[in-house]
Order: C-alpha cells, then structure tokens, then sequence
C-alpha cells in the first residue's frame, strides 16, 4: 500500500521547528509511520524550477494538506498573496482534504493579512488550535486518526457497525428480512411482525440510519453479500484421510447472507457424517444419531460465522477428516481470554455484536455465553472426548469422531453411511408427513434448500412422493415413501 502523502506548510521564516518536529513525530509514530509520508519544502533537493511551481505541483500529488498559521504572513508575490495561501487555495481547488493549524495569539498581534487569511478559513473548514509543540503534535495526531477511519483504512468501533458507503436498499433481500422476523417471533417473540416495512425492521436492530446501511445488514440480509465482501464465504471439504491431501471426496464454496452459510455449512457436515437407526422398543419409530451431535456442529459453525473477523482476506474453513471436525475461522478470542477461559461458564462478548443479536432473535446463538458448554455436555452423552480449541493465527475448534463402531450406544443395531441428503429424508420419513414435519425432524432451518436439496430431489429419483400429486402447492400437501423408498428403508435398518 502506498502511503498518504501529507504537505505541512507554513511561513517559511515562522514554525520551522515545529514542522520539523511534527514530520519526523509522524514517522516515527508505531501507527500514524504505516499510513503518512509528510512532506517538508526544505526537504526538496536543489532543482532547476521555480519555488511558485514547484510547491504547487507538490500540493496536487498530496492527499491532505496541513497548514500551519501564525502571527506572520512572510513573502507576497506580484499580487500581495504569500505562498502558504497560495497553497491553500490550490489545496481547496483540488478539494484535497484541509487540516488547519492556528496558533492561539491575540489577532491584535498578527498581520493584518494573517487575519484575512483566517476568515477565509474559517468559511471553509474547521480549524483546530494550539498553543505549544505538544498540542500541534496532539492536535495533528486525533486529525489524522479520524482521517484513517473516515476513509476506512483503520476501525475505531465494530467492523459489522461500520456504515457501508456503496450499499443500499436495493441491495436487501426483503423476503429474507421477513423470514427473518417470522423466525424470531416464534422463538424469541420479536416485536416486530411481516407487516411492518423493512426500513423500520432493519431501523429497530441497528442495522441502518437513515438511508445507511451497516455492514452487518449487508451480510445479514443482503441479495448477494460476497459483492462487497468477498471472503465472507464458507469453505467446506471432506478428506478421507488425516490431512489436507487429494482425492477431494467433496469440495464446496458456500455463498449467501450469514443465515444460509450456517445453515447449508451444518447440513453439508451432517451429510457426511455416520448415522445409526436405533431398536423400536421405546418407540413406533426407530430412533437415529449421528456419530457427532448436530447441537454441537452447530455451534462450532455458528460461532465461527459470526465471530469472525469479516475485515481478514481468509473464510471460514469446515473440514471433515477421517478422524476430526475441524472449524477455523479468521478471528481471536476476547482481548486477555485464553482458550481455558472457554471451558468454564463466560460472558458472551461477540467480535460482532450487530451480527450476533440478530442469530440470537432467530435461535442460532444463546446470549448467556452457555453455547461451549452445552457442546462439553453433548459430547460427554455421546462418549466423545472433549472439543479441543486452538488460537494461532486463526481460531480453531476441534471435534473427535468416533474411532469405531464400538463407541455408539448399545441401542444402536445397524449404522449406515450417508451418502447425501436424501438417505436422511427417507429414514425419517413415517406415514404422512408435511414439508415442515420432516424439516423439523431433520433440524433444518433454510426453507429454499431443504426443498431443493432434499424433497425435489427424492421426488425427481422417485424415492418419494406427493400425497396430493394433483395439487403440488397445496398448504395441506404431505409426503410419503413410494416402493422404492420403504424397500431402501427396510434395507438400510437391517
């Protein structure tokens, strides 16, 4: 990145020290040294041009020009302008960004041509004031800080608070703020309902102001999220081995707003996981479990979702191994936390507060900070080690899979591989059931691809079919298994 060139200018013969001191105070500043190059006239090497166009050539290849006005006015050229006003006005013909530095001296004691100078500023810009070296070099440092934060280049607040200046309206999905909010009526009791305007909606959560637009509404709600950022994606692999190494059995780059990566991220895992049908002794219907508990999987994606860092080039990595579930996302605990600090009861500090009380209205996230330790209790009832964390350059969580069949329950008979989404639908699939029975038996929350993934797809191999073929859209439609589907069914269990 190239650095922003910063012209500090004042009378030649008033201030030579301070500019001086401020320039090299700029460089050797930790944060203030990575962004500005100041730039002195004294500093110039002897050239074969006039003084007039030299400095006026130097003001058009700055972005900010720092004046620094005194008592004096110094030298006026042909029409009685000094060359500091000269610069400053060719500073404001080029709409270059203006700090103004006066010092704190009675007008009665300056040029009157130094007061002129002043009023005009004073119609222009703000104008900071200073009395010594010491509140120059303060005054000049709080300028600049906001410089870089107006302009993007540092964060003084949340990254998902921060305003975005190329979003709006138009760049919301309106059916998913309103799934949204049926969502969080119905677990949370929002108090919005789906009549109110989407505006008031996103108004109510912080997520705009006015016609602003944060970035947590762009990933939240947004049509298509990855146009303004592009990492914030989630990749998902399965390896068959212990490592990173090919064949990739399967390979996947999930875009959508926050709700749809987590959802599809947990659905993709689920998919490949073992799943075992149990013995009906307690119950008409067969029960089944997965060798990792899906209360677990999710929260370690949820977590790595929402508490990422969105302003780092990397995405969120879910990699299934042979003998792991591994979720690194680019981020880092709270400041002084340490990954021990998670195995006991915590207050839940999110790296993306705006993001994350939206996931909790709709049931993705408890507030309480009681998500780590319900996957420890989970883990423990499933005969599982306990999670391991790793902070490095990005946060990782860890989850053991089972290293035999011999760690499943006795209950469990038979386990089967499940080789896609649609072995799931028919091992759950009893009688008549409606979309949202089965969605809910699966624990699914995106509407679009349970559909898509699961019921389009198991109708299309004819592995299941419609109770009501002669009304597909009817609200009172139910599924149920053809032939095809029980004979697979009854295989499968044995």
């Amino acid at each position: 990145m190239s650095k922003i060139k910063l012209f500090i200018s004042s009378v030649q013969s008033e201030f030579a020290t301070e500019r001086k001191a401020l320039a090299d105070y700029l460089r050797a500043d930790p944060l203030l040294g990575k962004f500005f190059e100041p730039f002195l006239f004294e500093e110039l090497p002897a050239i074969n041009k006039s003084v007039h166009q030299v400095y006026l050539k130097e003001v058009e290849s700055s972005n900010i020009y720092l004046g620094i006005i005194g008592k004096k006015y110094g030298y006026r050229d042909s029409e009685g302008v000094s060359p500091t006003e000269r610069e400053y006005n060719e500073a404001s013909r080029l709409h270059k960004t203006r700090f103004m530095f006066l010092s704190t001296d009675d007008s009665s004691d300056r040029e009157e041509e130094v007061n002129q100078f002043i009023k005009k500023i004073e119609k222009e810009v703000v104008r900071n004031s200073f009395t010594e070296l010491s509140s120059l070099l303060q005054g000049a440092y709080h300028c600049l800080i906001r410089y870089l934060e107006e302009n993007r280049y540092i964060q003084s607040g949340p990254f998902d608070a921060q305003f975005n200046p190329r979003a709006t309206m138009e760049d919301i999905d309106a059916e998913k703020v309103y799934e949204f909010v049926r969502l969080a009526q119905s677990r949370r009791k929002f108090s919005l309902d789906d009549k109110s305007s989407v505006s008031k909606i996103l108004h109510h959560l912080n997520l705009s102001k006015g016609k602003k637009l944060t970035n947590a509404a762009i990933l939240l709600f947004g049509e298509n999220p990855q146009r303004f950022f592009p990492t914030a994606t989630v990749k998902c692999a399965v390896f068959h081995g212990l490592t990173k190494s090919k064949p990739i059995p399967s390979y996947k780059i999930l875009h959508g707003n926050i709700f749809e990566l987590v959802d599809i991220a947990i659905e993709f895992v689920m998919s490949h996981l073992n799943f075992s049908v149990g013995t009906r002794a307690t119950s008409a219907i067969a029960p089944g479990r997965y060798e990792i508990p899906i209360e677990v999987v999710t929260e370690g994606i949820v977590n790595a979702c929402v508490h990422r860092n969105f302003a780092h080039n990397a995405s969120v990595e879910v990699i299934l191994y042979k003998d792991r579930l591994e979720i690194s996302n680019p981020g880092s605990l709270p400041l002084g936390w340490t990954t021990e600090h998670l195995r006991r009861l915590h207050n839940s500090i999110p790296h993306n507060p705006l993001i994350a009380h939206p996931m909790y209205l709709a049931g993705y996230i408890e507030q309480l900070g009681t998500g780590i330790e319900e996957m420890y209790k989970r883990l423990e009832e499933h005969g599982l080690p306990e999670p391991k964390f790793v902070q490095e350059h990005d946060f990782k969580v860890i989850v053991s899979r089972p290293t035999s069949q011999d760690t499943m329950q006795d209950t469990v008979q038979d386990t089967v591989q499940v080789k896609n989404e649609i072995k799931e639908l028919i091992l759950i699939l009893s009688g008549d059931m409606t979309r949202t029975e089965l969605q809910e038996r699966l624990n699914l929350r995106n509407r679009d691809h349970f559909r898509r993934m699961y019921i389009n797809a198991a109708l299309d191999e004819g592995w299941i079919e419609q109770t009501m073929p002669d009304k597909p859209t009817s609200k009172y439609q139910k599924y149920r298994l053809t032939e095809k589907g029980k004979k697979a069914k009854e295989q499968w269990k044995k």
